[in-house]
């Protein structure tokens, strides 16, 4: 069917270079995937702005919450 030497080289392909080459692959693919997008880094950004001001508002409340009643924390 096939010519003699055709078959060890489809044997060699498939056993060497083949793996190879979709580790390589799927290896270069999977490294590319992992950075993030410019939308994502926008909404990490905004995700961040957001906590920082959330962070503020408590500080805030805890100060009020202190100056007018200094034993709201043992209450819980």
């Amino acid at each position: 069917m096939f010519p003699d030497f055709i078959f060890p080289l489809l044997v060699i392909f498939l056993v060497i270079v083949l793996p190879i080459w979709l580790i390589m692959h799927y290896t270069t693919r999977n490294s590319a995937n992992r950075r993030l997008s410019s939308k994502d880094e926008a909404l990490l950004e905004e995700l961040n702005d957001s906590a920082q001001r959330m962070e503020d508002r408590i500080r805030t409340l805890e100060r009020i919450l202190d100056a007018d009643s200094p034993d709201w924390r043992s209450r819980t």
